[in-house]
């Protein structure tokens, strides 16, 4: 089993300790982790700072290190449709096994909260969440794979919690896809949703479409922000991907492996 979207006391919103988090996995029977702490910036330049300080995450990860378990350094980078030359600066902070691109601001607004959402339907907050993905997904070229591409069906203010259905916004989902497909970048199965929306982020529909056009790259991640959730639904994540694709991945320096042995 495997784990690659972990976010230790490094990320501004993490808790835990990068040890306290490596034994936390190993305790509950992972294989490999990957530590991916935030590079985020707020567009309206409201927000205290989301991007995790290089030397804190060098102390906290270089000298990690448990029998039986696999540790792999990478980030989380929050994708923007203008700030393509941010993420090529911060991927020279230091050298990373896997890096996760992720859209959390939808129209300078943190779709985590109320602002967001005010006056919309949920209809409206997804398709404005999917459009915004889209945008991000033709112009960024250096991210690994997408991180949860339906977050937007997780945040504690979605008045109708739902994992985000494929059939209402099938051809923007396909959009996405597509030129994920293209660009040779994998989607990330997120395990978070499960206990907040009822569902993966995305969905069991949305891989196999994803397999139908070609899609090759699959990663399971916890989200994890505490020691509690790492791992969480990892098992059924991987048995999931391996029945729709036949392995899942991991990453090394930036190259995808493949596990067909789950």
């Amino acid at each position: 089993m495997f784990d690659f979207h972990i976010h230790s006391r490094v990320s501004f919103d993490g808790h835990d300790t990068g040890e306290a988090m490596a034994r936390a996995a190993a305790a509950a029977g992972l294989k490999e982790i990957c530590f991916t702490d935030h590079i985020d910036y707020d567009p309206l330049g409201q927000l205290p700072d989301m991007a995790f300080d290089t030397a804190a995450y060098g102390a906290e990860y270089d000298g990690l290190s448990l029998p039986g378990l696999i540790i792999r350094r990478g980030m989380e980078f929050g994708m923007t449709r203008d700030n393509t030359e941010q993420f090529r600066q911060d991927l020279q902070r230091r050298p990373f096994d896997f890096v996760l691109g992720s859209i959390h601001f939808v129209d300078g607004l943190d779709v985590y909260f109320p602002a967001f959402w005010q006056d919309k339907t949920v209809f409206q907050a997804e398709r404005r969440y999917l459009e915004e993905t889209l945008a991000c997904v033709q112009v960024h070229e250096d991210f690994d794979v997408l991180a949860h591409l339906t977050y937007i069906s997780k945040p504690p203010c979605h008045p109708a919690p739902r994992p985000l259905p494929y059939r209402e916004h099938r051809q923007i989902i396909d959009e996405i896809l597509r030129i994920l497909v293209r660009k040779g970048k994998g989607l990330e199965l997120n395990t978070s949703g499960l206990d907040r929306c009822g569902g993966f982020l995305p969905t069991e529909d949305i891989f196999r479409r994803f397999q139908e056009l070609g899609g090759r790259i699959v990663t399971v991640g916890s989200d994890a922000h505490t020691c509690s959730r790492v791992g969480q639904y990892s098992a059924e994540a991987c048995r999931l991907l391996k029945e729709i694709f036949g392995y899942v991945c991991t990453f090394e320096n930036r190259r995808p492996v493949f596990h067909t042995d789950i």
